[in-house]
């Protein structure tokens, strides 16, 4: 499609004797490290959305597992061949692949990854398509340095603190300090091993993440399901370096039930909702909190509103339920 839109398409209009029409373009902050080949110009789809003082945007995945970038991006960066890449809080140019009033009411969520996440993108976009929600993984703790640095209008997050048993409260003291934010609870959510279909390595518990015929898939570091993983290791006092696979990293729970799914893998942690939805076993853990971060100068924005209010109906919920490993008992609750 790149090839199409920079290629061929200048190529039919100059045989038909038009200019090529110049792309619109934006400048927006980067919210993360881009990193680029030199030697190749590269074409990178963005999401892009307007936070409280300048424009944001953030890479989304690439390669041929990324086909769905091509209808969630909603602006594009060139990245010179003479560039290495681009840093986080530079100042970039972007060419504008959706109206920039779509792109000003877009709403951005960062952090944890949940399938409720992409239930509500669905729903906003039958019910509200004025508000696209445009979600980005890169764990809790991602998600709340992005509300530090207001790079995100919303962070998803699930972290656990070992001292309190609490979630989140403590991550946020610490790392938001002074920063007024509310503290939304979405889910409840059934967090387990995922293994193949008949459990053929009779997986029963962490202790078995460490016997030799087993292969790990893990989370990154910084993401609330690895935090739950070295926790109950803690606990047991086991050591994760004697865990095969436990430096293997996925960014999201459907990446790590794909990895068991495929063979990659003959276990992983993640929610109950990602393992049924490959036909996957599920070997419980936990049940654990997953709250949205929202700053209260954006509580009052339309698109957020509206957010909270598709969040907290009846539909939402039902479907919420309906992908099993999930409560619904306390959505909409604010924590602080």
């Amino acid at each position: 499609l790149i090839s199409f839109e920079q290629l061929v398409l200048p190529l039919l209009q100059r045989m038909q004797g038009m200019e090529p029409d110049a792309p619109e373009t934006m400048e927006a902050v980067l919210g993360r490290d881009l990193p680029s080949r030199g030697g190749i110009e590269e074409f990178r789809r963005m999401i892009t959305a307007k936070l409280d003082s300048c424009f944001v945007c953030v890479p989304l995945k690439k390669g041929a597992g990324a086909i769905s970038t091509i209808t969630r991006a909603n602006t594009m960066l060139r990245i010179p061949a003479s560039s290495e890449g681009e840093s986080r809080g530079s100042t970039v140019r972007l060419e504008l692949l959706r109206p920039l009033d779509q792109i000003e009411r877009t709403i951005l969520c960062t952090g944890s990854h949940d399938l409720t996440l992409d239930l509500l993108h669905d729903f906003l976009k039958k019910d509200s398509p004025a508000y696209p929600l445009a979600s980005t993984h890169v764990g809790s703790l991602g998600g709340i340095m992005a509300i530090r640095e207001d790079m995100t209008h919303v962070a998803g997050s699930h972290l656990l603190d070992p001292e309190s048993g609490e979630y989140n409260t403590s991550y946020l003291k610490q790392y938001l300090g002074g920063k007024d934010v509310a503290l939304i609870t979405l889910v409840y959510r059934q967090q387990g091993f995922m293994v193949p279909a008949g459990n053929p390595k009779k997986v029963k518990d962490v202790t078995d993440l460490l016997r030799d015929d087993i292969t790990f898939i893990n989370r990154q570091a910084g993401s609330g399901t690895r935090v739950l993983l070295d926790y109950e290791l803690d606990k047991k006092g086991l050591d994760a370096d004697n865990i095969r696979g436990y430096d293997n990293e996925e960014y999201t729970h459907m990446s790590v039930a794909v990895a068991v799914l495929s063979g990659k893998a003959d276990a992983g942690l993640g929610i109950l909702a990602a393992a049924r939805a490959l036909n996957l076993d599920f070997v419980p853990l936990t049940e654990e909190r997953y709250d949205l971060i929202i700053p209260r100068l954006y509580l009052a924005l339309p698109s957020i509103q509206r957010l909270l209010e598709i969040s907290q109906s009846g539909r939402f919920k039902e479907a919420v339920e309906n992908m099993g490993g999930y409560s619904t008992r306390e959505t909409g609750r604010q924590v602080l």
